[in-house]
C-alpha cells in the first residue's frame, strides 16, 4: 500500500517478494568493466566497456554519465550497475578502476516489483564490501535512489530501495517517505497472504505517464503553496538547497489531511493545466528529478488528490492490519479483511484515474472480486502494467491460482505468480 504516494511523503507498507538478486564483483586495475547478467532463465548478452568513458575529464559528473548510458540504448541497463560505482566514487571517494560484474536475478523485469532497486542495492552492497565502505542507517538505499534518479534518469521515490534493503519476509515494512522514516516491521498474521499476479504488461518507472503524474503532483504542491503566499522564488530556493522544513507542510503533499484538502485547497487546483501556462504563472516546481514540458497537459487535481487520499488509506489499512491480531473469531477477522480489501480496490481505482492503469491490471482486479477467499486487489509499483497484489486467506490462494491459470491460457503467456 502507498505506491506512488512515496514521492509526496505518504506512509507506505511494503513486503519483499521471495525472489532475490545476487551481484558478484571482481575488481580490476585496467578500467575495463565486464557485465554478465542472468535474469530468470534468460542470459542477457555480456557488455564490455571502459569505465573512463563515463567520466568527464576523469571526474564523476552525473549528467555526463546519464547521457553516455542513454547512448548505449539496449545496453543502457548497465547504468544501474556502473552507476553505483560512479556514485560511490563521487560520494564516498573510492578509487574504482574497473571490475567484472556477475549478476544473477530472480526478480522479474518490468513487473512492478522493484527489479531495478534490487540490482542497485545488491551492487552497492557488493562494492561496499570490496572497498570496505561503511553505510549507516538508510544511507545505502538513499544512494541507490540517487543512482536511479540522477544517472539512470528514472524519477522513482525511495520506497523500493528501502524495501529491498530493509524488508523482512512475511512482514510489512512501514515507511513514512519524508524521506526515510522507517518504523518497526509489522508481522502478517497467520492465514493471511499477499499474492501477486503478473499482468504480462511491462511496467517502466521511466515511462512518460509515471513522470507526468509525478510532475503534476509537484506542480499542484506549488499551486497550493502559492495560495498560502509562497513565491516561485522561494520554491526554487528550497529546491536548490534541498531544504523544505520552512515550506508549508514541510514540502510534502501528504502532510495535508484529506479533510483540509477538500475544504481549503481543492478549489485552488485546476483539473488540468498546460506546462506553458504553469511556467508562466508559477515558475517552478519543487521536484528536482522531473522537468515540466511546456507542451504537456497535466492532470493536476487528480495527481494531487491521489497521494493525499492514499496516505489516509494506508494509515487506515495499517490500523486494520494491527487489529487483526486482536481478533481470533473468523467473523470479526473476515469483516476487518473486507475493509482492508476495499481500501485496496479504492487505491487501484485512483491509480487508473491518474492515468496509470492498464486493461490487464484492471481485468485482474475485476476477476478477483467476489472470489472465495480474496478480499482486495490493487496494482503495484508505478502502475502502467506490472503486477497486481491480492489480499487473501488460505482459500483465496486457490482462487488466485485459478485466475492466474486462466490468464496464462487466455493470453498464451507465462505469467509470474508471486507468493
Amino acid at each position: 500500500m502507498g505506491g506512488i504516494g512515496d514521492y509526496s511523503g505518504s506512509l507506505v507498507l511494503q513486503m519483499p517478494i521471495s525472489q532475490k538478486t545476487v551481484v558478484k564483483v571482481t575488481l580490476r586495475s585496467d578500467y575495463q568493466c565486464s557485465l554478465e547478467s542472468i535474469s530468470g532463465a534468460d542470459k542477457i548478452p555480456s557488455v564490455n566497456v571502459d569505465y573512463r568513458d563515463f567520466l568527464k575529464k576523469n571526474v564523476v559528473d552525473y549528467d555526463f554519465a546519464k547521457a553516455k548510458f542513454k547512448q548505449l540504448k539496449s545496453d543502457g541497463w548497465i547504468g544501474y550497475v556502473l552507476g553505483c560505482a560512479l556514485a560511490l566514487q563521487k560520494e564516498k571517494g573510492i578509487e574504482f578502476t574497473g571490475a567484472d560484474f556477475n549478476i544473477t536475478s530472480e526478480v522479474p523485469l518490468g513487473k512492478g516489483v522493484s527489479s531495478s532497486a534490487s540490482i542497485e542495492v545488491a551492487t552497492l552492497k557488493a562494492l561496499s564490501e570490496a572497498f570496505d565502505v561503511f553505510f549507516s542507517g538508510t544511507e545505502l538505499p538513499k544512494l541507490a535512489q540517487r543512482v536511479e534518479n540522477l544517472i539512470v534518469g528514472a524519477p522513482c521515490g525511495l520506497m523500493d530501495q528501502l524495501a529491498s534493503y530493509l524488508g523482512e519476509p512475511k512482514k510489512l515494512l512501514p515507511i513514512i517517505c519524508q524521506p526515510d522514516l522507517v518504523e518497526k516491521p509489522i508481522s502478517i498474521p497467520e492465514g493471511i497472504f499477499f499474492i501477486g499476479i503478473d499482468s504480462g504488461v511491462r511496467h517502466s518507472v521511466s515511462g512518460s505517464s509515471y513522470s507526468d503524474v509525478r510532475c503534476a503532483a509537484f506542480m499542484g504542491y506549488t499551486i497550493i503553496a502559492n495560495s498560502l503566499g509562497v513565491s516561485g522564488e522561494e520554491i526554487l530556493k528550497a529546491k536548490l538547497q534541498q531544504r523544505f522544513s520552512q515550506l508549508p507542510y514541510k514540502g510534502y503533499l501528504c502532510n495535508i489531511s484529506a479533510q483540509e484538502f477538500e475544504s481549503t485547497f481543492s478549489k485552488h487546483l485546476p483539473i488540468t493545466i498546460g506546462g506553458k501556462n504553469f511556467l508562466e504563472n508559477f515558475s517552478h516546481s519543487l521536484d528536482s528529478v522531473t522537468a515540466i514540458n511546456p507542451e504537456t497537459e497535466y492532470a493536476i487535481r487528480q495527481c494531487v488528490s491521489h497521494p493525499i487520499y492514499e496516505n489516509e488509506r494506508v494509515h487506515k489499512f495499517k490500523t486494520l492490519l494491527l487489529s487483526l491480531n486482536e481478533f481470533a473469531k473468523a467473523k470479526e477477522r473476515n469483516s476487518i479483511m473486507k475493509s482492508m480489501g476495499e481500501l485496496m480496490y479504492h487505491s487501484h481505482a485512483s491509480y487508473s484515474k491518474c492515468g496509470l492503469g492498464s486493461d490487464r491490471t484492471d481485468e485482474i482486479a475485476e476477476l478477483s472480486k467476489n472470489k472465495p477467499g480474496i478480499y482486495g486487489a490493487k496494482i503495484t509499483g508505478g502502475g502502467n502494467g506490472g503486477a497486481v497484489c491480492l489480499l487473501t486467506d488460505e482459500n483465496g490462494v486457490a482462487s488466485a491460482r485459478k485466475i492466474h491459470q486462466m490468464l496464462c491460457e487466455k493470453y498464451k503467456q507465462e505469467l509470474v505468480f508471486f507468493e
